[in-house]
């Protein structure tokens, strides 16, 4: 369904607000049709200013306008008997009614002004945060990977158009909107401006090419992620500003293969994607004591299989890791044996 205007979703241990309001309102119906119990089964004691006798729907009648106060004076008690039934049974349900009236209005207010609080402090803590566009399974897997990496949940704002998933992301933790990500108004809700990080996990590679594009045009040094479907659409996300493009099929199907021969070598490849067992491949700055050195001699237990140079991911191998350089980035392995 198409919004204007993205809806903000915090986390909230209480019930939902649409189970609360179904509680009250079943509570309400029960009053109702308590009164009229009783309004009918004294109905000799009623009299009906139109005259006839009081029938169940007379009752029902006077049971809504007695509990809502309405009280048009048209069926009265008269008989002792009625006048009791309404002091000790009729009267009490009409303050439990009021009760909850006054309390649901009082609620729905509290809880937007709770939710406006909630918000506005939400966005003022929002600073070199992480949005991730769809909460798939590969936005799911991106997020387990960010809190693997000690990104805090407070510090991750999930987009999706699909409000389950937005409701699930929201029992999870996270802040979550409601709305398409390829949308300016949507990206600027989740404050895309002060981002450090946007995480293009969109179903459809036409939809990601859209969000990166927006995202790129209202943050122009975020560093943008997307994953694509087709290898055909790489260049096209590239283009459109992603710093990186991960190719989703590709990459399973590169997997598959290289088990068949080498089943051992996906386990670690695995092994390097989960975050915090086993072995885990990290990038990190070249040190000042570091710079001037190759790379084999480097004095670290992490083996360094590449290292970055102006943007440019160099193997361990090339000739331009004999004398590192300050700014170059090395990318090493690091065990997290216990």
């Amino acid at each position: 369904m198409p919004v204007s205007r993205a809806s903000v979703s915090l986390p909230s241990a209480q019930a939902g607000p649409a189970r609360r309001l179904l509680v009250r309102v079943a509570a309400a119906a029960f009053l109702a049709a308590f009164v009229t119990a009783v309004a009918y089964l004294g109905r000799t004691g009623y009299r009906d200013t139109a005259g006839g006798q009081i029938n169940l729907l007379d009752a029902l009648y006077y049971a809504t306008v007695s509990i809502t106060t309405t009280g048009y004076g048209d069926i009265v008690p008269v008989g002792d008997g009625a006048r009791l039934a309404t002091t000790l049974l009729v009267t009490p349900a009409r303050i439990v009614f009021l009760i909850i009236l006054v309390g649901t209005t009082i609620e729905v207010l509290t809880e937007r002004t709770r939710t406006a609080v909630r918000e506005r402090l939400w966005r003022q803590s929002l600073r070199d945060h992480t949005i991730v566009c769809g909460f798939g399974t590969k936005g799911r897997t991106a997020i387990e990977t960010l809190l693997a990496h000690g990104v805090p949940a407070g510090q991750i704002v999930v987009i999706d158009n699909d409000r389950e998933m937005v409701e699930e992301a929201t029992r999870a933790g996270f802040a979550a909107l409601h709305g398409s990500a390829g949308r300016v108004a949507v990206l600027e809700e989740a404050e895309v401006r002060g981002a450090a990080s946007v995480v293009v996990a969109a179903d459809r590679d036409d939809s990601a090419v859209l969000i990166t594009l927006t995202a790129r045009e209202l943050n122009a040094d975020a560093t943008i992620v997307a994953s694509a479907r087709e290898a055909e659409n790489v260049h096209l996300l590239r283009q459109s500003g992603a710093d990186s493009v991960i190719l989703s099929s590709g990459a399973a199907g590169q997997l598959l293969g290289q088990a068949v021969h080498s089943p051992r070598v996906v386990e670690v490849l695995e092994d390097l994607l989960a975050v915090g067992v086993g072995l885990d491949i990290v990038e990190r700055d070249v040190t000042t004591e570091e710079a001037g050195r190759s790379l084999a001699q480097l004095h670290t237990p992490e083996p360094a299989v590449a290292f970055v140079r102006d943007g440019e991911v160099l193997p361990f191998d090339d000739d331009r890791a004999a004398e590192l350089r300050a700014g170059d980035r090395v990318i090493c392995l690091r065990s997290r044996r216990a």
